[in-house]
């Protein structure tokens, strides 16, 4: 009988491609014959890498021995919670989600978004919460939670680059992290809210967008971090959770290049077909802001008014859900003073917003205009400007999470056209439903169960008498059930009215539009 080591190579390389990576790394200890034929045996180590993990982008080459390596420490990593190695789980992560890639269908509660298998490696890691508490928690925001809630200093107190790869891995994630500690009784809502409602964090020189405030026009994480939970509460607070749950509660899902699944057979524009970033088309935009009253209040009126972060915030929000209509207008070359990376173009577009949801107010309607571009550092950066009656009103500034055509979308501030030192401001995002500008066909796009959640609203708005009272998140499961009862009706509501031969995005413009938002 033959022994696996005396077998020929081909057949030998046959039966050890199916292996799994972790299985590979303890090969070459068993003998001396099988450790000369794995090591440095790329060609064994792709097979493995390709069977396990996506297909890297333009068939990019990769030292896969390496690959596999650093895969299986990164598991190693996390078995152990150890967040003196929080550098290296960061740079890994990247790595993984920079080589996602497409594997054919989408994720199981989207139709926009293209499944990863990488993406799902990732999510399967840091579903324990343990891993979530040593690599994703670690900026400033949550030091400062640790502080105040437990009255003491963090296990490990991190250096401003390892606070800001934190905070990047916690963006990444997507989900936002909105309780924490041992008994996930410390809210982070808080301490976001202070961070992006303190106006001194919207300067010359981080554009008043989410950057360092040193001209680099480098992300600043930690911004985009405290924006992403003060949006996540208010999402889970309106109950939007279930309705954007593949944006909003599908962890590391859309996070990487190409991830937003295009329209098939779509006709394109010349422009369109330029485009790297996949600008035209419709997207969803939530937009939040305070009372101005509580804004100056605690921007203008604090006696803490110095270079410490000023006290937590929590006096409620309004929050408006937007959709926009947005195409391609001119694409250029950055010159060479340009504030843009010349590796891609600058694209130009114009558009409309229109709110989604009852709120008719003075700024729900407007027309758009903005620019995209790569930053010197790689990073995918949003401008857009509100237009009311042809005049210039609000300004915002976002970063793509994941880079070009992700599916997460641009997270950012939105300001005052003119820069007002005395505001207002506050946190918006915007994420792409369809390739298609139409408002009305085939393309017509609203989220899934999205007419039961607005007639769900409204009913409770109106019917119960405890709908103006603060809302907690401590009957969590109880809505989860409700919500699990309903979903056999929301089904049937699509089906219902195609069946009436009715246009679904028709019946959210039957009431009177009002004046115009878009922050």
């Amino acid at each position: 009988m033959a022994h696996l080591t005396t077998l020929p190579n081909e057949i030998l390389h046959n039966i050890l491609q199916w292996l799994s990576p972790r299985d590979l790394g303890s090969l070459p200890r068993v003998c001396r014959a099988l450790h000369g034929f794995v090591t440095g045996n790329q060609k064994l180590c792709e097979d493995i890498y390709l069977h396990t993990f996506d297909s890297p982008p333009n068939d990019e080459r990769l030292d896969w021995e390496t690959e596999l390596h650093d895969v299986v420490r990164l598991e190693n990593i996390c078995l152990r919670e150890d967040e003196d190695e929080l550098s290296f789980v960061y740079e890994v992560v990247n790595r993984l989600l920079k080589h996602a890639s497409p594997t054919g269908h989408a994720v199981e509660t989207s139709d926009t978004q293209h499944a990863s298998r990488n993406a799902d490696f990732l999510k399967t890691l840091f579903e324990d919460e343990g891993n979530q508490v040593a690599f994703l928690q670690k900026s400033s925001l949550f030091e400062r939670v640790y502080r105040t809630q437990h009255h003491q200093l963090p296990p490990t107190v991190l250096n401003e680059a390892q606070r800001q790869q934190s905070a990047k891995l916690h963006c990444l994630y997507g989900r936002p992290i909105l309780k924490t500690g041992r008994l996930r009784s410390a809210r982070t809502y808080p301490y976001a809210c202070s961070k992006v409602y303190d106006i001194r964090e919207y300067t010359d020189e981080s554009r008043w967008g989410p950057f360092m405030d040193d001209g680099s026009d480098n992300v600043d994480w930690e911004k985009v971090e405290a924006i992403q939970i003060v949006l996540g509460n208010n999402i889970y607070v309106k109950k939007l959770t279930r309705l954007f749950s593949d944006i909003w509660d599908n962890p590391f899902s859309g996070s990487w290049k190409g991830s937003f699944m295009s329209t098939p057979n779509l006709d394109k524009s010349s422009l369109d077909a330029m485009d790297p970033y996949g600008v035209t088309g419709t997207w969803y935009r939530i937009v939040c802001f305070l009372d101005y009253n509580d804004f100056f209040s605690y921007n203008f009126t604090n006696p803490e008014r110095d270079e410490s972060p000023l006290h937590t915030l929590d006096v409620g929000e309004a929050t408006r859900l937007i959709i926009m209509r947005i195409h391609v207008t001119k694409i250029e070359q950055p010159g060479p003073d340009s504030e843009y990376s010349s590796e891609l173009p600058i694209v130009h577009y114009e558009g409309i917003s229109r709110p989604l949801d009852d709120s008719w107010d003075d700024n729900a309607s407007s027309d758009l205009r903005g620019t995209v571009g790569l930053t010197r550092e790689g990073e995918v950066r949003w401008t857009s400007v509100s237009i009311f009656q042809g005049q210039e009103r609000w300004k915002s500034e976002g970063v793509q999470i994941g880079g070009p055509r992700s599916a997460r979308g641009v997270i950012g501030n939105w300001f005052d056209r003119d820069y007002d030192p005395h505001g207002p401001c506050g946190p918006s995002a915007f994420w792409k439903a369809s390739d298609s500008e139409t408002a009305h066909g085939k393309h017509a796009v609203l989220p899934r169960n999205f007419l039961l959640w607005s007639a769900l609203l409204q009913m409770e708005d109106s019917d119960d008498p405890e709908g103006d009272m603060e809302y907690t998140m401590e009957n969590e499961e109880e809505d989860e059930e409700d919500e699990t009862e309903s979903e056999p009706v929301a089904n049937e509501l699509p089906e219902l009215l195609m069946d009436a031969e009715l246009e679904i995005i028709e019946i959210t413009h039957m009431e009177e539009p009002g004046p115009s938002s878009g922050n």
